[in-house]
């Protein structure tokens, strides 16, 4: 049994996260004696569980479907592939609209004169007026 100190250093995970984690019910560490948190090897486990799929962009609630699918000896892994395959459909949507923004932002930078006069075509477009 550990500390949460511990549990801190061994799952890479900051104290206020883990007790964050514990608010929110996706971790239950037992209680000593005095009431102070006591965490075990299956709670690191859970919490580095929990860092790498918040690393690989899993919401909170997520990370729930997906800790109930870990403890659950009965699931398909089925299940578990479409939850990874619903977040890469989510991942290729960001790309597409982060290349959009890219294009949108190249253009208006590439209009813009960048000298020291106050027409700026960036500040116009940032404000709607798209009359530049």
């Amino acid at each position: 049994m550990m500390n949460i100190s511990e549990a801190s250093k061994r799952s890479h995970l900051p104290v206020k996260t883990i007790r964050y984690y514990e608010d929110i019910d996706l971790i239950k560490p037992a209680r000593n004696g005095s009431g102070y948190r006591s965490y075990n090897e299956s709670d690191v486990h859970r919490l580095r569980f929990l860092q790498r799929s918040r690393s690989l962009g899993f919401t909170i609630e997520e990370c729930r479907l997906l800790l109930s699918l870990y403890d659950d000896d009965n699931r398909a892994s089925s299940d578990v592939k479409s939850v990874a395959e619903a977040k890469i459909k989510e991942i290729d949507l960001k790309i597409k609209e982060l290349g959009t923004l890219k294009v949108t932002l190249s253009a208006l930078a590439q209009n813009c004169h960048g000298d020291d006069k106050p027409d700026c075509p960036i500040i116009d477009d940032l404000a709607g007026r798209r009359d530049h």
